[in-house]
């Protein structure tokens, strides 16, 4: 095949480190919003049911009411320590920050990216990245089925 028509074939060929980033900015864009909403939406809840809870009390509601309402609270403390939505959204959207600035340092032709190699450069350090985050996540969940807050 004359190099031209190599060049032209690579060219239409996608790259799959490229095509890997973009994967994961995605992926780790979209585990992150998840995470974050459903933190956040647990939180709003549990704070507006115990701020019921003295209200009810001062009105005097039977104390089962008030009962429930405070179990209502620590369930859903439980429930955030069970799933560890705040954390899992913190380490994602920490994890999406650092693939957004290997992109762009990629595509300034900076930093570790100004050698011949910059593709492989890129696919080590995202392929790095991605196993410290794994790494990280997998100690988190493993810690929390020691600690007993996680189901066997």
């Amino acid at each position: 095949m004359p190099s031209g028509a190599a060049e032209s074939a690579r060219a239409e060929r996608p790259d799959p480190t490229w095509e890997r980033l973009e994967d994961q900015l995605r992926w780790y864009s979209q585990a992150s919003r998840r995470a974050k909403s459903s933190f956040q939406r647990l939180k709003v809840a549990e704070l507006i049911v115990g701020a019921t809870v003295p209200v009810v009390a001062a009105l005097q509601v039977p104390a089962a009411i008030t009962a429930v309402l405070a179990a209502l609270v620590v369930i859903a403390e439980g429930v955030q320590q069970l799933f560890g939505w705040q954390r899992d959204w913190l380490g994602y959207r920490g994890v999406l920050q650092s693939l957004k600035r290997e992109k762009f340092l990629f595509l300034a032709h900076a930093g570790p990216y100004t050698g011949p190699d910059r593709t492989g450069v890129l696919a080590a350090r995202i392929e790095t990245l991605m196993a410290q985050e794994h790494s990280s996540w997998t100690e988190n969940h493993d810690a929390d089925y020691d600690t007993g807050t996680r189901p066997q």
